[in-house]
């Protein structure tokens, strides 16, 4: 500015890009086709000593559950568990300073300003978990996907052979009193499950977020069979991560409609509570202890709600 001293703004800093978590979406589909996410840039400083405007900031959106790690190092940059949750996942860089910054009583009319920084780039893994208080587990063919149909509104795909699930189904099962659950169908696990057979490695991961297990057992098998496929599906939680293996357990005997199913509950009833897990028994189809099932639920998911806050229950 002719005699008038440096009038050279500032530069607008770049925009961030955010994730935001939001229970609309459930799945991460859409990144496959937009795989580079890039904010706006920001504008440069004008005279008069106008600052440049901010580039926009990139709002994202993705499912609740989201895990973002860092793809080179593996650590978790977010983990997106709850409904409208923002994080910023890359910073947009900081604008560069006009030549105002730069006047002295030697130096009037500088000709100096300094460049803007760039933005952060990253290269990122997205992990979808289900956001479920209870998962069942069990065998293909235990009676999973028929529970969760009779206690919720879900309505899975149920057959009479192995696999007949391929995706974890969810359902809110009203527990009474106001009280509601989300209930997973955690399809696909077998022997060997955390070592990639079957379609345990795919959908493990989502029973870590449970805070219940229901442990299904075919009762219509001999009780040896029974005994088996129990400590099998043990062993490939604790392989999988030592954690699911602390959660609460109930085990739960099913198929009792069927004539072999009583009379081997007797057995399977002892030979599980030896291993230190509550036992039900229920019939999906009949609704047979389904009652005492949900009523179950709701105690220990309440209790284990009021520990997680530091509340001593009082409560029967």
């Amino acid at each position: 500015m002719p005699k008038g001293g440096p009038d050279g703004g500032d530069g607008g800093r770049g925009g961030h890009v955010v994730f935001q978590a939001t229970s609309s979406l459930n799945t991460l589909t859409h990144f496959r086709f937009q795989p580079l996410l890039r904010a706006e840039k920001g504008q440069a400083g004008m005279g008069s000593n106008k600052h440049g405007a901010d580039g926009e900031d990139l709002l994202i959106e993705v499912p609740l559950g989201t895990i973002v790690r860092d793809s080179e190092t593996g650590e978790v940059v977010a983990d997106l568990s709850g409904e409208s949750v923002e994080v910023i996942i890359a910073r947009g860089g900081r604008g560069g300073l006009g030549n105002e910054h730069f006047k002295s009583s030697t130096n009037r009319a500088p000709r100096r300003t300094t460049k803007g920084r760039a933005g952060e780039e990253r290269l990122l893994e997205l992990e979808l978990k289900l956001l479920a208080d209870v998962g069942l587990i069990g065998m293909p063919n235990a009676g999973k996907s028929t529970l969760i149909s009779r206690i919720s509104e879900s309505k899975p795909k149920i057959a009479d052979y192995p696999f007949t699930t391929l995706q974890p189904n969810l359902g809110v099962v009203d527990l009474g009193g106001y009280a509601s659950c989300v209930v997973a169908d955690i399809p696909g696990l077998i022997p060997g499950a955390s070592k990639g057979k079957g379609l345990g490695l795919e959908f493990l991961r989502h029973v870590e977020r449970c805070e219940l297990l229901l442990h299904l057992v075919d009762a219509s098998l001999p009780p040896e069979r029974g005994l088996m496929d129990f400590d099998a599906l043990t062993d490939e939680l604790s392989a999988f991560s030592p954690l699911l293996a602390q959660k609460h357990r109930v085990a739960v005997l099913t198929k009792m409609d069927v004539t072999e199913s009583r009379d081997h509950s007797v057995k399977l009833r002892e030979g599980l509570m030896t291993r230190g897990v509550e036992v039900h028994a229920i019939s999906a189809v009949s609704g047979l202890g389904l009652d005492e099932l949900l009523g179950k639920i709701s105690q220990m998911l309440r209790q284990t709600r009021e520990l997680e806050n530091g509340i001593t229950s009082t409560r029967k």
